[in-house]
């Protein structure tokens, strides 16, 4: 029995499938009759047969008898290779969310049993996920993972194909030099083997690499020889992708005719995954583009972007449409700038708002069940600024050009700012100045300068001075508080200052959710649920020795039938769900706070210990609905510490924002337990005076601003950011 299942494998390992079912066939009959064990073994590899065929329902049948049949004989490696097989065949129906579930269960097995070489496989396939999911630093991680543990496993084809997968999250990420040396380790590695299956991946990747550095020579190699060999071992989807590089091939070297061809069969290619159809579309889009056929163009632009959200709509798990726009995000930048050439800067600000906050306004605004868009609110972003009576500075970052649009109540103008790489690198500078024992103001620092000239100066005579601003950050610009860029006037008296001193400033995540908010004053009828003084719920959190100050000190502006305090051993996520919090107009957290990067719903707000468990994560938070007027998370990194394509920083501010909160005040790296109390008590000094928080934050911040100790730093007032909510 067992040589008849092995045949049949090594069959359809060579593309021979007719004699790869013969032989299951033969293996079924023998194993009935005298293996029955054996039954799901066999099924196991016809469903694999069905899988490489490409005939995906029939694969999914037969994954799904053989984990029946795993699971009735306690049968635990092949019930991990069955969850294993679900997982890649909904990764290939393009159920990416179903598919890391699937992998999950079957890695956590695999890992169990300390079966390796399932367990490289499995890690490979979770990663491949992520990377459709667009979650690149996860799948990079992942594929790297697999890759080690296949080495040790001696899985080299598994190991293959890891480097390939990392090699296209790198180009993903525009680590174009990585990409390129992880793709030749692979291709070096594939062409000992003699696979071409994997050779012709390869060579796709690093045509792509070629591609984007203009190596048009090069990328025309490898695209010849992989289409040469794809015909020794053919494989449609594959081919597909082939097509789609040889058409942005031709479309650079503006053979637009074979481009549209090549795009086209895509297009119409009933079978062809989804990405390659949103990638085909965009293509052609800008192929019409070059060729001044406009109304076609922003036809494909707009089919592409429908594809794009229509595959994100489909994911049930809220993670993974926060990460999606990663890979697709530079289809709405072609876009932008295809309008912006043509002179409608408000019809590319309009794309780019449609790009934004996508998971969070659908969150907000559709019906609990409901995973589609919500229809879009009419587009008026200056009737915004005029409600807010605020000036707008909505932020595009892009790899060749990057553009601001300053919106006002009677204007929207737009100016075009330096490529995504400059803005990045002095944004990472000047945040790491922070941590330099001199005032960055002081010290003259070049970065918060550059920056301030850079991003606000081309708009400053627009925004007069004691200006509501609402910052609409991207990209990296997320992790930056714009209060702290350094002004420097033109004029010997013009004394250099933080733009704090200018400006009131609010974040927000898009213009659609601007629309529904409004500026209002605290709420008549105050209520106060306050969280914090924590006891030690390990030894990396322990107390705060300052916590319970600071929550005496808001004790001055809430009454104690406006206020309710879960402190000590009270201080629990538990207390704090059953608390009713949305009948309360603030939420105050006196606590530590952890922001977890690789998931950034993990990220937690850290309270007393209750069993094993003692945080308040994120992803319970977007699960209660809320009505809080501002919700303060005193805590590090309240602001998380990921920023996400169209979505932001993605943290303990965005969940609280996600249930329902109208503003979060919430710290971008880690806050001084020193400073935090007095900034607060002033904080809610004003508030309590009727100010709105934008005001009243500034106006605290200004305090320590202008005193005479450590606290006039950045790295004691600047972490702390209001963000809007709707």
């Amino acid at each position: 029995m067992w040589d008849e299942a092995i045949r049949g494998t090594d069959n359809a390992y060579l593309s021979r499938f007719s004699e790869a079912a013969r032989h299951l066939k033969n293996a079924e009959a023998l194993a009935k009759i005298s293996q029955p064990q054996l039954m799901g073994e066999v099924t196991l590899r016809a469903g694999t047969l069905a899988d490489m065929q490409w005939d995906l329902p029939a694969a999914q049948t037969a994954y799904r008898i053989a984990l029946e049949f795993a699971r009735k004989e306690k049968d635990p490696f092949l019930e991990a290779s069955a969850l294993g097989s679900l997982g890649l065949v909904a990764t290939q129906m393009e159920r990416y969310d179903e598919s890391v579930d699937w992998n999950r269960k079957a890695l956590q097995l695999a890992q169990s049993l300390h079966a390796m070489s399932l367990v490289a496989k499995i890690e490979g396939n979770i990663a491949w996920s992520y990377y459709y999911l667009g979650d690149l630093e996860n799948a990079v991680a992942g594929n790297l993972a697999a890759e080690k543990d296949a080495t040790t496993a001696g899985l080299h084809q598994t190991r293959v194909l890891s480097l390939t997968n990392a090699a296209s999250a790198y180009y993903d990420l525009n680590e174009l030099s990585t990409a390129e040396a992880t793709i030749s380790k692979a291709l070096t590695l594939s062409r000992n083997l003699n696979d071409v299956s994997y050779v012709v991946e390869c060579l796709q990747i690093q045509a792509l690499v070629a591609l984007s550095q203009n190596r048009l020579d090069r990328a025309r190699q490898e695209l010849d020889e992989a289409s040469t060999l794809e015909h020794s071992a053919p494989d449609r989807p594959r081919d597909l992708y082939t097509g789609l590089l040889l058409g942005h091939l031709s479309s650079k070297l503006r053979d637009f005719s074979k481009a549209e061809e090549f795009y086209s069969r895509i297009i119409g290619e009933p079978k062809a995954p989804t990405s390659l159809q949103w990638e085909a579309q965009a293509g052609l889009a800008e192929v019409h583009a070059a060729q001044g056929k406009d109304a076609l163009a922003i036809n494909e632009f707009n089919a592409s972007i429908k594809t794009i959200t229509k595959t994100r709509d489909a994911l049930q798990h809220e993670e993974f449409r926060l990460s999606f726009l990663s890979s697709a995000i530079r289809f709405y930048d072609a876009y932008v700038n295809f309008l912006i050439d043509r002179h409608r800067p408000l019809d590319a600000l309009k794309i780019a708002d449609l790009s934004r906050a996508q998971t969070l306004e659908q969150g907000l605004a559709a019906p609990a069940g409901n995973r589609k868009s919500s229809p879009p609110l009419s587009f008026n972003p200056q009737g915004v600024a005029r409600r807010l009576h605020a000036a707008l500075l909505f932020y595009w970052l892009g790899q060749q050009h990057s553009y601001v649009w300053v919106i006002t109540p009677v204007k929207t103008s737009e100016y075009m700012l330096p490529a995504s790489a400059e803005i990045d690198a002095a944004v990472k500078s000047y945040r790491q100045s922070f941590l330099d024992p001199r005032d960055p103001l002081e010290a003259g620092n070049v970065d918060g300068k550059k920056l301030y000239a850079t991003l606000i100066q081309p708009v400053e005579k627009i925004i007069p001075k004691n200006s509501r601003v609402v910052v609409l950050p991207d990209g990296s610009l997320n992790s930056l508080n714009f209060e702290t860029l350094i002004v420097s006037g033109f004029k010997p008296e013009d004394k250099a200052h933080y733009w704090i001193e200018d400006v009131t400033i609010t974040t927000a995540n898009s213009l659609a959710l601007l629309s529904r908010s409004s500026l209002s004053g605290p709420p008549n009828s105050a209520s106060l649920l306050v969280v914090g003084d924590a006891l030690a719920a390990s030894p990396d959190f322990p107390p705060l020795p300052l916590a319970g100050k600071e929550i005496g000190l808001l004790e001055n502006y809430f009454s104690g039938s406006q206020r309710v305090e879960l402190t000590g051993k009270n201080a629990t996520p538990t207390k704090f769900l059953s608390s009713e919090p949305e009948k309360f107009s603030y939420l105050h957290f006196a606590t530590h706070g952890t922001a977890s990067r690789t998931r950034p719903l993990e990220s937690a707000v850290i309270l007393s210990p209750e069993g094993d468990s003692y945080k308040l994560y994120a992803r319970e938070v977007v699960k209660h609905p809320l009505n809080a007027y501002l919700v303060t998370i005193s805590a590090c990194n309240g602001a998380g510490t990921r920023s996400y394509a169209g979505e932001g920083l993605v943290g303990l501010s965005w969940a609280f924002l996600r249930a329902g909160a109208h503003n979060v005040i919430a710290g971008l790296w880690e806050v001084s337990n020193a400073s935090t109390p007095q900034l607060m008590d002033e904080l809610y000094k004003g508030i309590h005076a009727g100010e709105d928080p934008a005001t009243a934050l500034r106006k605290a911040k200004l305090t320590l601003v202008h005193s005479t100790g450590n606290y006039r730093k950045p790295f004691y007032w600047a972490p702390f950011q209001l963000y809007s909510g709707s």
